[in-house]
């Protein structure tokens, strides 16, 4: 259980890292069957619904960045969803009852895990109300060297910023005004765990060390947040966690912005992204 403390800390700053969340043997499983995917991945030559793969990636070398809704793919990871040291530190942020409204497993293995640029969640994913966050489950340690969670302190206060270009959403910040310059790293060991507001600024670096870095993203959400795009009702219901879900959503004043019109390019954010004109995280990389 978090302290008053890291409560407060993660209230003021809008992020998070917990040590020693999952136990050696969980952190064991679930690089075991991480491991059990990327050789599965061989059989593939293209993003299919369970992989988003690298650019390079061949059957002899297999480059996965990322597993898709891990959670309906194994028991392992669907474990770790409902797992309880997690929904308890969920609960003490958002208050009781604990839905969910996504998954993913991003990997950036060691030379060349792709950058994921700057973005807030709640550019992709708009709610009645913010008390979302994000739980990333560290299957690696997670260092600056091989891009770990980089966040922007105290931005879950502030604007929603632009993540449109040309018209179009690309999943990424372009407001000319946004600078990274107060980002810090949240670097925690493996069976650690970081979490950070839905409204938070933060993205990754590429992976630069000779370390993986394979990271576990589960979000969280309050039973009574509805997503402004709307949404099926058995499926809403079929998202809670802890407690009963609700049809009737407490709403907040909260900036928004509606992630539509798609651009023509579609699936993951590093796909998305790769539309974006001015890459700060890939500017880095060619310093």
């Amino acid at each position: 259980m978090l302290t008053q403390k890291q409560i407060d800390f993660y209230n003021e700053n809008g992020y998070l890292g917990v040590e020693n969340v999952l136990s050696a043997e969980e952190v064991a499983d679930l690089r075991r069957t991480t491991e059990e995917f990327v050789e599965k991945s061989r059989e593939v030559t293209e993003h299919t619904d369970v992989f988003d793969l690298e650019p390079g990636h061949t059957s002899e070398t297999p480059r996965v960045r990322r597993i898709k809704n891990p959670v309906l793919h194994h028991i392992v990871y669907d474990q770790t969803l409902r797992h309880d040291r997690i929904l308890d530190i969920v609960e003490q942020l958002i208050g009781p009852g604990v839905s969910h409204n996504g998954h993913k497993l991003n990997m950036k293995y060691p030379e060349f895990g792709s950058p994921v640029e700057w973005h807030q969640d709640w550019a992709f994913y708009p709610y009645t109300n913010d008390d979302l966050l994000a739980v990333g489950v560290a299957i690696d340690d997670m260092s600056l060297e091989n891009g770990c969670l980089m966040v922007i302190p105290g931005s879950h206060k502030g604007p929603t910023y632009d993540h449109h270009q040309n018209g179009v959403f690309v999943g990424a910040v372009t407001d000319p005004n946004f600078s990274p310059d107060t980002a810090v790293p949240v670097q925690v060991k493996a069976g650690g765990i970081s979490i950070h507001h839905v409204r938070m600024l933060h993205g990754s670096a590429p992976n630069n060390s000779s370390n993986p870095r394979r990271l576990l993203l589960l979000q969280y959400c309050a039973l009574d947040a509805w997503p402004i795009s709307g949404g099926d009702w058995n499926v809403f219901k079929s998202f809670a966690l802890r407690g009963e879900p609700t049809n009737q959503p407490r709403v907040v004043p909260a900036p928004i912005r509606i992630p539509q019109p798609h651009a023509e390019r579609k699936g993951s954010i590093y796909e998305v992204q790769t539309l974006l004109e001015n890459p700060i995280f890939a500017e880095k990389k060619a310093q």
